[in-house]
């Protein structure tokens, strides 16, 4: 590995691994998953020099840190010209620096001997298959299978497989509404953001909260044009304020949302076409800006549209309506 960069992507990836296979619960602060990091520098065209380790870091941000810090007084002692020493060193998150713990580091300083009384291991190729044949899908070949099954884009499908949790919620959404990428997008959209704004609430917490059947209803009407993508967002934040509700959630409890709260997204084509003659007529600057060759221009008139319907206007109707009239 050539930088703290690269070193900080493969402790995650291990991290992710060990975790979603159930063997770690990846807890770093209380030393449940530690890294150490080996780092030594070189000229360019020389071989690398001496190594010091880096023992105990419990954050990938410390990791970065403390690799970082190495590498720059590793290079700084040889130019000022000093030897580096094999030793290891500890970090301190406090100061940002390292400092050497130990300096015997070879083989023999550990005194290892061969043990005479272990005997060869022999495993049959029938339990490897076996054993492979009950362990779960990683992450990365699952995250092959999202972009291969349900078409999502590689971005999409590695967001998604984070964690087991977050995997197994977007598979029984995208199921469940037969519109995988909406899935994806919600997942990624409103769930991530309503889960940052509640504190130590984990996935699997919300995904027992608001079950994966209410989201998949939820696209429905959002993919059937029953609602908006923005009506969708008024009709979520419904159903995560009524925890009380949640488990019996389906489809006519969200439809009776959408009727309590007029949600229901404009078909009236006529009625639409009012609206949008209004607007094109109230904003000139807007219409000359656009027909000038200023795409801009298009959205601050759907906007507009959008804001005198109250929301209700179907936005890929409306941009198609106003690109007809003006030409």
């Amino acid at each position: 590995m050539r930088s703290s960069a690269e070193a900080v992507a493969y402790a995650k990836e291990l991290h992710k691994i060990v975790t979603w296979i159930g063997i770690c619960d990846g807890n770093m602060q209380e030393g449940s998953f530690r890294c150490d990091a080996n780092v030594s520098v070189r000229k360019p065209g020389q071989p690398l020099g001496t190594r010091r380790e880096i023992k105990n870091l419990n954050s990938f941000k410390f990791m970065q840190q403390a690799i970082d810090y190495e590498v720059r007084w590793q290079i700084e002692q040889i130019e000022d010209g000093h030897a580096i020493e094999q030793a290891t060193v500890l970090f301190n998150p406090d100061t940002g620096e390292t400092r050497a713990m130990r300096t015997k580091e070879d083989a023999a300083d550990y005194r290892y001997f061969p043990d005479p009384d272990l005997p060869p291991l022999y495993i049959s190729e029938q339990w490897i298959q076996q054993v492979r044949g009950l362990m779960a899908e990683l992450p990365r070949v699952m995250a092959e299978r999202f972009v291969r099954d349900y078409g999502l884009p590689e971005y999409d499908a590695t967001q998604l497989t984070q964690s087991k949790a977050i995997a197994a919620y977007f598979e029984a959404t995208a199921k469940a509404c037969g519109q995988p990428k909406l899935a994806s997008n919600w997942i990624m959209g409103e769930v991530s953001k309503w889960l940052n704004a509640i504190e130590d609430t984990t996935f699997e917490e919300f995904s027992e909260f608001f079950p994966a059947r209410n989201l998949a209803a939820l696209i429905t009407r959002i993919h059937d044009k029953t609602i908006s993508n923005a009506a969708g967002k008024t009709v979520f934040i419904e159903l995560t304020n009524r925890p009380g509700t949640m488990a019996d959630t389906a489809l006519a409890h969200i439809d009776q949302i959408i009727d309590d709260n007029n949600l229901t997204q404009m078909n009236d084509s006529g009625a639409l076409e009012t609206i949008v003659d209004e607007v094109i007529a109230a904003n000139a600057k807007n219409v000359t800006e656009f027909k000038a060759g200023n795409e801009k221009a298009l959205n601050a008139l759907v906007g507009q549209i959008m804001k005198a319907s109250k929301g209700k206007a179907n936005p890929q109707q409306v941009n198609e309506l106003l690109r007809v009239k003006l030409g």
